[in-house]
């Protein structure tokens, strides 16, 4: 074997090593029966899964209420993101690529600026925006808008600022590759403009769609950055677990790790098998 061969295979394992050592290190410790999620090894459990809490002091992931509650306002946010980010997305997809308009090359540079700056100033400038949005209307309405104000609603507006320009380019990477003479026979046909919309161009977007939308979800649950700066008196699961390492770590958190891991690389794969050429 030549020395350029052997070198190739020494990097490629040691970058693999770099990125999964951390998540093996994590995955391991979530079954360790112990009260600490660090060395040394103490024997295989499930408690910080499943446990009641009576061995440990601490329930596992499936049986505590407040890590519960974090998962299912992750959901509450990350389902509307993916949804809106998976429909405006493609109407930005089909103005951008279909429309003519003076100023497009810009608008669509605009576009990816959300992609660039970073998430804790898009949190800020989100937050003021609306908060002073919020007290405007409040003031002129006579009425509490807590949709404006720190919570689940606004980190929906504030991950989709950013969320939306990906989708959007996802889905009109795919319609690029359109051929618009299938939609021009449809046209001659007799097929009227939504017809074609619905059995010629949908169809052919829906795996890109598809794609966005998990892409969407995974980027929203996992999203800490943006949503630290919207979080209101429902944390969603990255701000819970960020409160529980600062009060001390527990296995519980590697279990979580674990779960969201195995579901995210399930998505990532499945998203991969979607955008597979055929």
């Amino acid at each position: 074997m030549s020395r350029p061969t052997i070198a190739w295979r020494l990097y490629v394992a040691a970058f693999y090593l770099f990125l999964f050592a951390p998540l093996a290190t994590v995955a391991v410790f979530a079954f360790n029966a112990s009260a600490f999620p660090a060395p040394p090894w103490k024997g295989f459990t499930l408690e910080w899964f499943v446990g009641t809490g009576a061995v440990f002091g601490r329930p596992g992931v499936l049986r505590d209420p407040a890590m519960l509650a974090s998962i299912a306002n992750s959901l509450k946010v990350a389902l509307p993101v993916a949804a809106l980010a998976v429909a405006l997305g493609t109407a930005n997809a089909l103005v951008l690529e279909r429309a003519r308009f003076r100023g497009k090359t810009l608008v669509a540079m605009m576009m990816l600026w959300p992609l660039v700056i970073p998430g804790v100033i898009l949190g800020i400038s989100i937050l003021a925006f609306f908060s002073r949005l919020a007290n405007g209307l409040e003031d002129w309405l006579q009425r509490d808008l807590d949709v404006l104000r720190p919570g689940l609603g606004l980190i929906v507006l504030g991950q989709l600022a950013f969320i939306l320009s990906l989708s959007t380019l996802i889905v009109a990477a795919r319609l690029r590759r359109f051929d618009r003479a299938l939609e021009e026979a449809a046209f001659d046909l007799g097929a009227g403009t939504w017809r074609v919309f619905r059995t010629v161009t949908l169809p052919y977007l829906r795996p890109a769609m598809i794609g966005a939308g998990l892409v969407a979800l995974l980027m929203s649950f996992e999203n800490f950055n943006t949503t630290l700066m919207l979080v209101g008196s429902e944390p969603p699961l990255p701000i819970y677990m960020y409160g529980q390492m600062r009060e001390g770590a527990t296995p519980a958190v590697n279990a979580v790790s674990v779960l969201v891991m195995v579901v995210a690389g399930g998505l990532a794969s499945l998203f991969a098998l979607i955008a597979r050429p055929r």
